[in-house]
């Protein structure tokens, strides 16, 4: 007997498997794109600015660092997401600076510069000032002053482990504020009924109802008799 072969149920769960491996739930919400160990976010609000470090305070305040790219199929994947589902404008800022001390760029995040994807121009004498962008209609790098007034979106990436050390600090943070909260209220209320009862206690009559009806009916029957 034959055994009959379904290829349009196996497309199916190799559909389903391909969807099941691409997409990994360690990323912090579905505002952030993960691709290969790192998650991606682009914060498209436009912001004003005095210094790049503004732009990086944008994304560290997320857990995270301005880009940097390592390979062709990084800058790839930033180029096509750009264009599909962010929409960013024509120039993001990359997270790159110029180090005086061995002239050569650097990323911020302290990976190691594997990759570049700079375009054809001629770098000026002084580079101290340069920042680097990337040109989302071509992919290409370009250098450019770092004195920008305003950015149209910031470009952020974190790996996986490092925004779950960060989630778990700012969760652990949380924690021991509400429980210091609590402590102290316990405390002050634990205060407050200790000196209530010190009071009470102080203004207390020496005596009880029963030893003043005594007291008083001793006096009555002295009186009596004299």
């Amino acid at each position: 007997m034959s055994k009959c072969h379904d290829s349009s149920s196996e497309k199916g769960h190799e559909g389903r498997r391909w969807r099941w491996t691409s997409w990994k739930p360690d990323c912090p919400s579905s505002t952030w794109v993960q691709f290969q160990d790192s998650c991606y976010i682009f914060l498209q609000e436009a912001i004003k600015v005095e210094s790049i470090e503004d732009v990086r305070n944008q994304c560290t305040d997320h857990g995270a660092d301005m880009i940097s790219i390592h390979n062709e199929e990084e800058n790839a994947f930033i180029l096509d997401t750009l264009k599909k589902q962010w929409k960013g404008p024509d120039d993001i800022l990359l997270g790159m600076f110029f180090d005086t001390d061995d002239s050569s760029f650097k990323w911020f995040d302290k990976s190691n510069m594997t990759f570049d994807k700079w375009t054809d121009q001629e770098d000026g004498e002084d580079l101290v000032d340069t920042c680097a962008f990337l040109h989302t209609k071509t992919g290409e790098w370009k250098k450019g002053n770092c004195e920008v007034s305003s950015v149209e979106g910031t470009l952020c990436k974190a790996a996986n482990n490092h925004i779950l050390i960060s989630a778990l600090v700012i969760a652990s943070t949380v924690i021991l504020t509400v429980l210091g909260a609590i402590i102290w209220f316990l405390y002050k209320r634990n205060l407050d009924a200790g000196f209530t009862t010190v009071f009470s206690t102080a203004t207390q009559s020496p005596y009880n109802d029963d030893c003043v009806l005594v007291v008083a009916e001793e006096n009555e029957y002295a009186v009596q008799f004299d």
